[in-house]
C-alpha cells in the first residue's frame, strides 16, 4: 500500500483509540514540495524510515535517515524539513497523544498497560534524550506495521493488542535509546562527506567510479551500498541530490534559471526543466514563481 493515513479526526478505525493522533505510511516516487515544513505539535512523533534519504530538522538540529532508522520528536518539538520538502522514498509513523504528570513529565495515558513507576522511567529517559535519531532500529517498523494490520483488521481483542503494541513500542524505542553508543555508521559517515564533496562540485558530470573512489570502494560494491542505505542506484542518488540543491537555488531571484542548471550538474536548462519536472511536479520557472515572495 503506497498510502495509508489515519487521522483523529475521520476515521472510523481510530475511534476507540483517542491517544492516536495519526497513524501512516506512505511511498514517495517524487520530491513532494511545500508538504513538510518544519512545525511543532503536542503529540510524541515517530518516524520509520523503510526505504530513501531524509533531511530532516528536528528541535533546531539537522539530521540525515537512512533506512531503518527512526526519528523521535518530543512534544513541542519543532520538525520538518527545512526547504519543506518530502524526499523520494518510503516512510511509516505514528502521533500518540502523551499526558503531562503533576510534575511535568509526560506520561502515557489510562489506554497504557505499564505500571506508574514504569511509565514515569520510561518518560524520564525520553526527556533526557538528546539524540533524536536511533540508528538502524527495525523492531519500530514491525511494531507500526502489525498496530496498521491490527487497525484494519479488527479482529477480535484487537483494541487490547493494539494498546499493548503502543506500550511495546515505547518500551523498544527506550530501550534503544540506554544501548545505543553514538558511534555512528561507517558507510553513511562517508556518505555524509561525499555528499559535500559532490555539493562543493556539481556542476561536474560524476561518474559511478570517481563517486565510489572518494570513499575507497569498488563500483560494484559501492552501488550496492548505496542501494542498501539510500535505496536508490548512486545515478539517481546524484540526480536526487543535484534537484535538492537546485530547490535552494531557485529560491534566489537573482540567480537565472540556466545558470542553475549548469551548476547543479545538468546538461542544458532544458534537460533540468524534464528532470526537475518529473521528479517535483512543477517546472524551474513554476517552482521559482509559486516560491518567490511578491514584490
Amino acid at each position: 500500500m503506497n498510502q495509508f493515513v489515519l487521522q483523529q479526526q475521520g476515521s472510523d478505525e481510530l475511534r476507540l483509540f483517542p491517544h492516536i493522533h495519526e497513524l501512516g505510511s506512505r511511498k514517495n516516487v517524487s520530491i513532494h514540495l511545500n508538504t513538510f515544513c518544519i512545525s511543532a505539535t503536542e503529540t510524541l512523533r515517530i518516524y520509520y524510515v523503510i526505504e530513501g534519504k531524509f533531511d530532516w530538522h528536528i528541535h533546531g538540529q539537522q539530521h540525515i535517515f537512512f533506512p531503518g532508522d527512526v526519528a523521535l520528536i518530543l512534544p513541542g518539538q519543532p520538525f520538518g524539513n527545512e526547504q519543506g520538502v518530502l524526499e523520494i522514498g518510503s516512510l511509516a509513523w505514528i502521533h500518540l497523544s502523551m499526558h503531562k504528570s503533576e510534575n511535568g513529565n509526560i506520561v502515557p495515558g489510562p489506554w497504557s498497560g505499564l505500571s506508574e513507576n514504569e511509565s514515569i522511567a520510561i518518560c524520564k529517559i525520553l526527556s533526557l534524550n538528546n539524540s533524536p535519531a536511533l540508528l538502524k532500529f527495525t523492531e519500530a517498523g514491525k511494531i507500526l506495521k502489525c498496530i496498521q494490520d491490527e487497525l484494519l483488521g479488527k479482529e477480535i481483542g484487537y483494541h487490547a493488542r493494539v494498546n499493548h503494541l503502543l506500550d511495546e513500542l515505547l518500551i523498544k524505542v527506550t530501550r534503544q535509546l540506554s544501548r545505543q553508543v553514538n558511534t555512528g555508521r561507517d558507510f553513511p559517515k562517508s556518505f555524509m562527506q561525499l555528499e559535500q564533496v559532490l555539493r562543493q562540485n556539481l556542476s561536474h558530470q560524476w561518474t559511478v567510479e570517481e563517486m565510489a573512489a572518494l570513499v575507497s570502494l569498488g563500483t560494484t560494491l559501492f552501488t550496492e551500498r548505496v542501494k542498501s542505505y539510500s535505496g536508490f542506484s548512486p545515478i539517481n542518488y546524484l540526480i536526487n541530490i543535484r534537484i535538492s540543491e537546485a530547490i535552494k537555488l531557485l529560491k534566489r531571484p537573482d540567480i537565472n534559471i540556466t545558470d542553475i542548471a549548469l551548476d547543479t550538474g545538468f546538461y542544458s536548462s532544458q534537460h533540468f526543466s524534464t528532470t526537475f519536472k518529473k521528479l517535483t511536479g512543477y517546472s524551474p520557472s513554476e517552482f521559482r514563481k509559486n516560491h518567490l515572495p511578491n514584490k
